[in-house]
């Protein structure tokens, strides 16, 4: 896991990569891009709800960035001092998350893939046949 200091995680990452939502337990703050913005409410709704929870539950920070290539990587990570992280409890829950939301995640990857890096979709459908 990767440690912060207070990091102030947000917007665009090095590599091209871009933080789509993400929550903060020390400054208790949720972070929703703005570029994405287009993004229906409900879909917004329940980003906010995943990550808000995963920091409650295990602190730190917790983001779901676009890598590159339009796939998505949950990350989570915490500062030097936090005695409180807990990184298994955090690991559990990136794997829960994944599981659970897996089908939201695909679609975002499409969204992404199709809105920011305008593939084609006929493309895009054709590689998951």
């Amino acid at each position: 896991m990767q440690k912060t200091n207070k990091g102030r995680v947000f917007e665009e990452t090095a590599g091209g990569r871009v933080v789509l939502c993400g929550a903060n337990a020390y400054e208790q703050k949720y972070y929703f891009n703005p570029i994405f913005k287009q993004i229906p409410e409900s879909i917004k709704k329940e980003l906010n709800i995943i990550s808000v929870l995963f920091t409650q539950e295990a602190g730190g920070i917790f983001t779901i960035v676009f890598e590159e290539d339009g796939s998505i990587s949950i990350e989570t990570n915490a500062d030097e001092e936090d005695i409180t992280y807990d990184e298994i409890t955090a690991g559990l829950l990136v794997g829960e998350v994944r599981r659970k939301r897996q089908d939201l995640f695909e679609a975002l990857g499409l969204y992404y893939r199709i809105y920011v890096l305008h593939e084609n979709p006929a493309d895009i459908l054709g590689e998951e046949s």
